[in-house]
Order: C-alpha cells, then structure tokens, then sequence
C-alpha cells in the first residue's frame, strides 16, 4: 500500500522562502510529468522521513493534489542528513519504473556447520517493475545453502513483470571454505625496528 503525503500549494519560490518552509518543518516539492504543467507543493518533513523510512517510493498525494506519484529525486543537505527537496512525477500503477533495491538475507545456511561461511557480494540491484508493485527490498532464502553453493542475481525473486538490470550472472551470496590468514612473521616478544633519525624517548621529553 502506498504511503500518503498531506501536500500544499506554495505561491513563493526562492532560497529564502524554501529555508522558511524548512524551518516550519516542511519541505519544498514539486510534482511534474504527463505533459501537464509542474505544481510547486511543500510535504511535511515527518511524513516525508517515515515515507522513506519504510522505503516507500510511490506515494498517494492528498490535499492540494489528489493523484499517485513516484519520488523520483531526492535533494540532501551538505552532511547528507537531511532532505531539502523533493522531485514527485506523475505515474500510474502499471507504469514501469527503475529502482534499486536492498537485498536482505534470511534464514540459516545449512553449510555453515559443514564448516563455511557465508558471504553476501550483491547488497543492492536496480530492477525495472511496475510503480504500483515495488517492494521495501528482495529477500533471499539461505536456508537450502550448503556449502559451495550460493545465488545468483538471476535466481532472485521479482515482482510480477520486474525484471533486473544489470548481471544476471553475478553472485549475490555463496557459502564456501574461509580463507586462513597467515600469521605474521615475528609473533609475540618481536623487536620493533628501530627508526632511522629518531630520538629516545627521554630525550624528546626534554626538548
């Protein structure tokens, strides 16, 4: 189900007048696409960070507007916290869209106690699926994964008409041997080198 967004028409556009809809904890919108003309909206910065919280990408606008959008782009601060502008499009349920998504594992590998590890190469993939059908992330299943087995993009499950875009071929989780490290020469009690130039301990205090 899609989030809903309260929006509101803003006449005032500019730096200034989008640092005051910030301060009174809103943030500046604008929503466009299907040949119809851009509105500038303003969205409460709450609703907007739950939204996004939940992974939401396809929201329902109520208020000034009533019609489904899609987050197209999100504009951040210089530190990357917080949002201070927002891109909605105008879309339909059955419209395709591309969005990168989390890939979360579940269960326990069984190859585990056969002495593996299990390793996750591919955390994200971008996939192209219907607006109206996007999930909050892929799950993959580990629970069958021996050892040397593992899952490959191809293998991930889609919602209905999705696919992905990128390497089908690549792994996304495998459960093999661990690799040992080798032990570093010298172990405990090893003298460190002594270095070229530098002066006793005692002398540098003096100085």
């Amino acid at each position: 189900m899609a989030e809903q967004l309260k929006v509101v028409t803003r006449d005032s556009r500019g730096k200034h007048n989008s640092r005051r809809l910030r301060r009174a904890g809103n943030i500046p919108a604008v929503l466009y696409g299907h040949g119809l003309e851009p509105v500038a909206l303003s969205v409460p910065t709450d609703d907007l960070d739950v939204a996004m919280r939940h992974g939401s990408r396809l929201v329902d606008l109520t208020g000034a507007v009533s019609e489904s959008a899609f987050i197209r782009e999100l504009q951040w601060d210089t530190w990357g916290t917080h949002i201070v502008h927002v891109d909605f499009t105008r879309i339909s349920a059955d419209e395709l869209v591309r969005v990168e998504l989390t890939i979360e594992l579940r269960g326990e590998a069984p190859g585990v106690k056969e002495g593996g590890v299990v390793e996750q190469l591919v955390h994200q993939v971008e996939i192209e699926c219907p607006a109206g059908n996007i999930p909050d992330k892929l799950h993959v299943n580990i629970n069958h994964l021996k050892l040397n087995d593992s899952v490959l993009v191809k293998a991930l499950e889609l919602p209905e008409k999705s696919k992905v875009l990128g390497d089908l071929d690549a792994i996304v989780v495998h459960c093999i041997v661990p690799v040992e490290k080798p032990e570093e020469e010298g172990g405990e009690g090893a003298v460190e080198p002594e270095v070229i130039g530098a002066k006793p301990a005692e002398d540098a205090e003096e100085e």
